[in-house]
């Protein structure tokens, strides 16, 4: 009673295969192998030092422009 035999382990498959199908499973597989490549990716990229980290090129914008871009103006209309 303390573990399960193959047969339990079988069992439980089958019908997780049942519930969800095969094609729901596969993808879930994947996106679960993609979420740890991204993570793994992630670590990667975090343990950089600031020597190896590329520095991107600064750009001129002032407040006013920035603003702009990131400011949306719009007219309320009332429904009637």
């Amino acid at each position: 009673m303390g573990s399960f035999s193959i047969w339990h382990w079988l069992i439980v498959l089958l019908i997780v295969v049942m519930v969800f199908g095969t094609k729901k499973l596969k993808n879930m597989g994947s996106d679960l192998g993609g979420a740890v490549k991204g993570f793994k990716d992630g670590m990667k990229d975090g343990s950089q030092t600031p020597a190896d980290v590329p520095v991107p090129p600064a750009s001129v914008t002032t407040n006013a422009q920035a603003a702009d871009k990131t400011t949306i103006d719009v007219e309320a209309k009332q429904k009637s």
